[in-house]
């Protein structure tokens, strides 16, 4: 699938404009703090239905405005889809696909298969437990409604198990209803554990090629799964742990406390990897994204590439751009680079200046 058409309006500091991308590499360059981002951001929003950055929707609305538009035409194998987003100041966003509107967001996943890469992606290899579980489940989101109804319906309930918790710390008697919340836990926690150990065995495959041909066969990646739970036991260690999280006032078992540890050669990259082996760690899992939802949906998926250039050496931007043949993607950086422009056509090129974007014909 490739976008064909971008039109916005109030989105951060973009204030309004019309671009018509190639289905290759498209290069968005200019000073910092200009704009580059924030029209990254506007194509994961249509992906997503949310934030790259974790913002709240009225935060994306440029300053002193009190709306914001993107409309997005998506070319696939078959058809044309239109995506349409409004936010509005103090109101909820609102969201349709060919002109009906998206009541969840699970109905607006797979409309845009989308993987983003960004110099904050180190996160994923050196932050907390939650930046992964963070990753894992933006993933499978996209590639699975049934996964997105499950682990709603899995938060949902753990919200409502939280409350009845602290309850019971006022009203112990109340701990004879527990169980129902449980047994509901148990039976979404389970479909997400099992989606998620599917997911990272695959992951790990892929990932584990993708660092060895970044580094030349010279690390061996690891991608482990490391559930709070293991498959088929979080009914048991709920019901085994209900005084600790009655002392505690919440629920300290089930896939909310999942983890992935990346290790190389045997050793976990958060705590002995260089700053080099950290990024290409996150890296490897981002390109092994793409050949996961490729293989899952028989589409290809668009590549948003946050500045990443200035963090790679020669080697490796040069394995990157030829990882990405026939991908559309869209790169920002600073300047062109002497290695990144035999990959890209003057066509593709895009300048970025005070939130203006201005197609650029001169030859690069």
């Amino acid at each position: 699938m490739y976008i064909t058409e971008v039109s916005l309006q109030g989105f951060r500091n973009l204030a309004q404009l019309h671009i018509e991308p190639s289905r290759g590499i498209n290069v968005i360059y200019g000073s910092n703090a200009q704009g580059k981002t924030n029209f990254l951001e506007s194509l994961y929003f249509c992906a997503m239905g949310r934030s790259l950055r974790g913002k709240s929707d009225q935060q994306l609305i440029q300053f002193n405005e009190e709306e914001s538009h993107i409309r997005m035409m998506v070319q696939r194998k078959n058809r044309y889809d239109r995506i349409d987003v409004h936010l509005k100041q103090n109101e909820k966003k609102g969201i349709a696909v060919n002109g009906l509107p998206v009541r969840k967001l699970g109905d607006l996943f797979g409309t845009l298969y989308a993987v983003i890469f960004s110099p904050e992606d180190l996160s994923l290899v050196k932050d907390g437990p939650g930046e992964r579980r963070r990753f894992l489940d933006m993933e499978l989101c996209q590639l699975s409604k049934v996964y997105y109804y499950d682990l709603q319906q899995y938060y949902r309930i753990l919200k409502q198990r939280n409350n009845l918790l602290k309850e019971i710390q006022k009203k112990p008697a109340l701990q004879e209803t527990l169980f129902v919340w449980d047994d509901q836990m148990a039976e979404y926690g389970e479909r997400i554990i099992s989606a998620r150990k599917r997911f990272l065995i695959r992951l790990d495959e892929i990932a584990a090629e993708k660092l060895s041909q970044l580094t030349g066969g010279k690390d061996r990646l690891q991608t482990i799964y490391k559930p709070n739970c293991e498959e088929g036991m979080l009914a048991e260690k709920l019901r085994r742990n209900i005084e600790r999280d009655i002392y505690f006032g919440s629920t300290q078992s089930g896939p909310h406390k999942d983890d992935i540890l990346f290790s190389i050669d045997g050793r976990e990259v958060k705590v002995y990897g260089s700053q080099g082996q950290q990024r290409t760690t996150a890296l490897a899992a981002r390109l092994a994204e793409i050949d996961l939802i490729r293989e899952e949906t028989g589409e290809e998926p668009v590549l948003l590439l946050d500045d990443v250039f200035s963090e790679l050496d020669e080697s490796r931007q040069k394995f990157l751009l030829e990882s990405i043949g026939g991908l559309q993607a869209f790169v920002t950086c600073t300047g062109i680079e002497d290695s990144v422009k035999k990959y890209i056509s003057k066509d593709n090129l895009f300048y970025v200046e005070n939130g203006v974007i201005t197609p650029q014909k001169d030859s690069v």
